[in-house]
């Protein structure tokens, strides 16, 4: 046989490196300690009796643990639940009873309104009425713009450098008191003459601010989505969308947060009016006294 034929003797003699990586898969350094450890024996249970019986007390106390741990979770869980339900009765209650108070206020207000026509006369009630319109004591409709914003689906965005995260916020979806406020002086730059949000008619003292992670509007705490109407005229909309601090800074948030917009037009609102303010000053005008 010629050296040639010796050399492909075997079927597999082209393929002696894969043939050896595959029956020689463990180095032979590894193989032998491995047998050592298998002459001594590889188990690492204890053998003696001592050593088992120490292992069965762990194993033991270790189910007990977890045992007791399981009941007492078990058994916290529905005075949790009690609780919870507890709250939201509670929180219920109290909203339920603001409504009913709320409903009492525009009562009397209507009595007083009734009173007031009949004190002052008919000149009188035409600058009243002018008053209550510039201060939003008093309902409005006509033609606007509803501007909604809710949280993001999901957390996302880059953290981008807008107003917002100059102002310390995180990266969030959530929409912020701040990012409110921006929206409401928007929609008054753009010529807004009446703002109510979620239904809340808005005065040139009413707060919005953050109490943990609810916005108030005037001590009212809001709920998602946050609606914003305003009443204006036929521009208010492109202005709007054309304000620093409205449009374009909602295209930010979305971009950077994920915070979910939508602005649209409408032929005709009606906005309620703002809770009765308190009077500071007022002075008789028969006696040449003048309102502050």
């Amino acid at each position: 046989m010629s050296s040639s034929e010796k050399r492909y003797a075997r079927p597999d003699a082209s393929m002696l490196l894969l043939t050896n990586v595959m029956e020689h898969a463990l180095d032979d350094g590894y193989e032998e300690a491995a047998r050592r450890r298998g002459a001594v024996g590889s188990s690492r249970m204890p053998s003696s009796l001592r050593g088992k019986l120490v292992l069965g007390l762990g194993l033991a106390l270790t189910a007990v643990v977890l045992t007791m741990g399981a009941v007492q979770v078990r058994s916290n869980a529905p005075v949790a639940s009690k609780e919870r339900q507890a709250l939201i009765q509670r929180i219920t209650q109290g909203t339920s009873s603001a409504d009913a108070l709320q409903k009492q206020v525009d009562a009397l207000r209507g009595q007083v309104q009734r009173i007031q026509e009949q004190a002052i006369g008919q000149a009188g009630l035409e600058q009243v009425q002018q008053l209550e319109l510039v201060t939003g004591y008093t309902a409005v409709t006509g033609p606007g713009v509803s501007v909604e914003l809710n949280d993001a689906a999901t957390v996302s965005g880059n953290g981008g450098t807008n107003p917002r995260a100059n102002g310390g916020f995180g990266n969030t979806g959530r929409v912020r008191d701040t990012d409110v406020q921006f929206v409401v002086n928007a929609l008054w730059q753009s010529g807004a003459e009446a703002v109510a949000i979620n239904g809340q008619r808005l005065t040139t003292l009413s707060a919005i601010r953050a109490a943990g992670d609810a916005i108030l509007v005037d001590n009212r705490p809001l709920v998602l989505p946050y609606t914003l109407q305003a009443i204006g005229g036929p521009d208010l909309q492109q202005n709007f969308q054309n304000n620093a601090f409205g449009g374009l800074y909602l295209q930010q948030l979305k971009q950077d947060y994920g915070i979910r917009y939508d602005v649209s037009s409408h032929g005709k609102l009606a906005l309620p009016a703002a809770a009765g303010g308190t009077l500071h000053y007022a002075v008789p005008s028969d006696k040449g006294g003048t309102t502050p």
